[in-house]
């Protein structure tokens, strides 16, 4: 329960702010062309609103909503999800949307998407700037990585160490190079001393979808110990001491911490012989275990600490061009990842507020929050830039419309589309869900 309402917390502020900077961006080229904002919400308030405040002198109504689906802002004199037929029917007013140039009613249309853009290239500046970027280079993982089923079925072993994907070296573990491995025709892997190549197959995607696997489940993580439990344990009674790299116990390999885990369930309340390394040097010491299998350790599970890590630095304004970077690169990515969701595996992967949250991490980590927020960011844009009625890239594929053909279309015909628009966007918010709940119930 913890766990699900801090992640419900992440998201919730996640949201907030990325819905504000949405609306603001519209509300913002709005008052630039000295068009009407009559509201300005956070999340909706059908019915009734959980706070609201009118600065005296000004048009536009501030509040907060108790529907936390999202946000908005009342433009005057634009057909949107409030249907306001009667303020329509009225003659135009020169404060009003409709009785500005198309132009003008187009930057207040992007506003919002151009804003969640910015927003995620600033987020990602500021990461970069406040924490680097650090990784583990992939050539310094010497034990690989455990692949999941469906790369086992294509060639892939436990324990393959990543060289290339195609003629392209793999550097790092991140989403850009799983995507390069998606996408090759062929990867090369480090096996048993010897390069592998690979052949991937034009449909891995998906076969993961289909499987509902990922890449690889976890890196494989040597035995070393971060610390003894305490004085009186087998551990230290035995003399094993932090940094020594358990490789053996009865002579048997345990060069991973999943083997000697392995190993030491096999053996509960007995002597057992434990081969380490220490300074280079291999070694060996007798113990007894517990009646639970436990010698009385604790392993090191950093991969920075195990395999050493690499950190790019960035300065503030040396950070800004390498945010944006990540952000174009993020926003690429994604894009190209879309054409998945009209497969019948794609379809079925679409998830709601509980895949979004489950990107979260179930611990509060500042750099993760911002990270996942900027990702949302860049997701929001494109998808509210997409020619669908009722989304921001909807009226702006009319407004091209009218400035090609110089025709406005009727607002009959806007209001048409906004009610088919809203009741396509509420039919998949309700399939996404709905894969929400299935995957919770029955995975």
């Amino acid at each position: 329960m913890e766990t699900f309402l801090l992640k419900a917390l992440q998201l919730i502020m996640s949201l907030s702010i990325l819905v504000l900077v949405h609306e603001f961006g519209h509300f913002i080229f709005a008052r630039m062309f000295k068009v009407r904002v009559e509201k300005f919400y956070l999340f909706f308030d059908a019915w009734f609103a959980l706070f609201r405040f009118k600065p005296k002198g000004s048009d536009t109504e501030y509040g907060i909503g108790w529907l936390p689906l999202g946000g908005y802002c009342k433009i005057s004199g634009m057909i949107d999800e409030s249907m306001d037929k009667e303020q329509m029917s009225q003659e135009p007013q020169p404060y009003e949307f409709r009785s500005k140039p198309a132009g003008q009613r187009l930057l207040i249309m992007v506003g919002g998407v151009l804003f969640n853009f910015i927003l995620a290239l600033f987020i990602y500046s500021m990461i970069l700037f406040a924490w680097g970027d650090t990784y583990v280079p992939l050539k310094n993982m010497k034990h690989g990585m455990y692949y999941s089923e469906t790369f086992h079925n294509i060639g892939f072993e436990d324990g393959d160490i990543l060289l290339k994907a195609d003629n392209e070296d793999l550097e790092r573990l991140d989403e850009s190079n799983i995507r390069k491995i998606m996408e090759a025709d062929q990867v090369t892997v480090l096996r048993n001393g010897a390069a592998v190549n690979i052949a991937i197959p034009d449909d891995i995607m998906q076969r993961l979808l289909r499987d509902k696997k990922v890449f690889a489940n976890q890196m494989r993580i040597p035995m070393v110990v971060k610390e003894v439990e305490n004085e009186n344990s087998p551990a230290a009674i035995a003399g094993l001491q932090p940094g020594d790299s358990i490789v053996s116990i009865n002579d048997q390999l345990t060069v991973l911490y999943e083997d000697v885990q392995e190993m030491l369930a096999k053996n509960k309340d007995a002597d057992i012989t434990v081969g380490f390394y220490r300074n280079g040097a291999l070694q060996s010491t007798v113990l007894h275990t517990d009646t639970a299998g436990r010698m009385g350790v604790y392993g090191v599970g950093s991969l920075a600490k195990l395999y050493g890590s690499v950190t790019n630095t960035y300065g503030f304004f040396a950070s800004f061009p390498a945010g944006a970077k990540l952000g174009i690169n993020t926003l690429k990515g994604y894009v190209n990842d879309m054409k998945y969701v009209f497969t019948k595996e794609g379809a079925s992967s679409l998830g709601g507020f509980g895949a979004i949250g489950s990107l979260f991490p179930a611990t509060w980590d500042w750099r993760s929050f911002w990270m996942t927020t900027a990702f949302l960011s860049i997701i929001l844009a494109f998808m509210n830039i997409l020619p669908i009625p009722a989304l921001d890239g909807g009226h702006v594929m009319f407004l091209i419309y009218e400035v090609i053909t110089r025709r406005k279309p009727s607002d009959k015909f806007l209001e048409y589309a906004q009610v088919a628009g809203m009741l396509l966007l509420f039919g998949l918010l309700i399939y996404a869900n709905g894969n929400d709940l299935f995957r919770f119930f029955f995975k």
